[in-house]
């Protein structure tokens, strides 16, 4: 019998490439900006689609073949990509920078993370939009902002709470 996290067909181990149109699209702006579209950057881009959620460039970089490009090839493409505006930064309550992909025909996603264990989910409603838009009927331009939820998600809190109606252990040392 086969286990559950095997199998016998061909394409098992292949992993969905991202629609095609949104890399081309991201390649453009590659080439718009000057920028050479090399197989790192491409396989940098195409993770990224491929992720939900923000990853920190080192789970990115482990994510990604070898030989496909090293640890500071990620970080000078995710610079770049940064300032282009194809990614978007936020940070975990450590500050450690996590990235994601920005999707032209998406809205910003904001996310809640986890400080007990990391996890991330996105923030369903937000007005910043329309600050943003006020901003820019301003005058104002090349905005940007941060903006992070963090707490301790439903199943850590379970797991930290202490258990009611029991007394606190007192050490044997002291009695």
């Amino acid at each position: 019998m086969i286990a559950a996290t095997q199998s016998n067909h061909p394409l098992a181990h292949v992993a969905a490439r991202p629609d095609e149109n949104t890399i081309s699209a991201a390649c453009a702006r590659l080439r718009q900006a000057q920028m050479r579209v090399t197989k790192p950057r491409i396989a940098l881009l195409e993770a990224l689609i491929r992720r939900e959620e923000p990853v920190s460039i080192e789970n990115l970089h482990q994510m990604l073949d070898k030989r496909s490009c090293d640890l500071v090839t990620v970080y000078r493409c995710l610079a770049a990509f940064e300032e282009l505006g194809l990614v978007r930064r936020t940070f975990l309550h450590n500050g450690t920078s996590l990235y994601e992909f920005a999707h032209a025909d998406r809205t910003r996603r904001y996310h809640i993370l986890c400080k007990s264990c990391g996890k991330s989910e996105p923030v369903d409603y937000f007005s910043v939009e329309g600050m943003e838009r006020m901003l820019t009927e301003r005058g104002y331009t090349q905005l940007t902002h941060i903006i992070e939820f963090f707490g301790v998600c439903p199943t850590c809190s379970q797991a930290q709470a202490p258990a009611r109606n029991t007394a606190p252990e007192i050490p044997s040392t002291q009695v």
